[in-house]
């Protein structure tokens, strides 16, 4: 029998838009000079809020180093470009008309999403709803975003598809027991492909249609 679809919640970085590649490049920096006993620590931050990396990796001495960090990552992301992932917007307006709730699930702040929106003003119209960190009380991987996402539409974790990138994001939508689709912009296929049900490049000639046959 086919799964009724209510919801599908979407990260932001590297599931909408095409962004990963430059934090990458700007959280590399940061880590190599601070942290340069740890290479790769960039990639494995990757799907958590700003405070959840403050906390852990600019402890104690780098503390007062915070400001310094996030001053600098704001002025990054107001540079920064917003391109949408291929085939995005065709597929969200797909699943829009047929009924299907949409919603952006980021662990980003609200003051990051003013900035997108600032860049791509249609952001808000193209989703039903946005959430940023100030919205769940914990971070990806645990499963309390999607939970929290899922409860303003009314659908059950089952009735709800996330959409992620990130190693923490992907986990997040497997704790909240919802069919996860793994994008394959941040990780490589054998990263994601445990981590979800089904793999895409981007949403390019991916359609509602194609997404049920695949929860069938």
């Amino acid at each position: 029998m086919e799964k009724q679809l209510k919801a599908a919640l979407f990260d932001l970085d590297g599931v909408v838009f095409d962004t990963e590649p430059q934090y990458s490049v700007f959280w590399g920096s940061q880590c190599r000079r601070y942290h340069p006993e740890h290479p790769g620590l960039e990639y494995e931050i990757k799907g958590q809020t700003l405070d959840q990396i403050f906390d852990r990796w600019w402890a104690g001495p780098l503390e007062a180093e915070r400001e310094a960090v996030t001053q600098r990552l704001n002025e990054f992301e107001a540079q920064m470009s917003y391109d949408y992932i291929d085939g995005l917007v065709v597929f969200v307006n797909d699943l829009r008309s047929h009924g299907v709730k949409t919603a952006v699930v980021t662990s980003s702040n609200l003051l990051k999403i003013n900035s997108v929106c600032r860049a791509r003003p249609e952001l808000r119209t193209l989703f039903d709803d946005i959430l940023t960190s100030e919205d769940f009380a914990e971070s990806k991987p645990s499963p309390d975003c999607y939970l929290r996402a899922a409860a303003r539409f009314g659908a059950t974790p089952q009735e709800c598809v996330v959409f992620e990138d990130s190693i923490n994001g992907l986990r997040s939508g497997q704790a909240a027991e919802m069919f996860v689709v793994g994008l394959l912009t941040t990780n490589p296929l054998q990263a994601v492909a445990p981590l979800s049900h089904l793999q895409i490049a981007n949403y390019r000639d991916f359609s509602l249609a194609k997404l049920l046959e695949a929860m069938a």
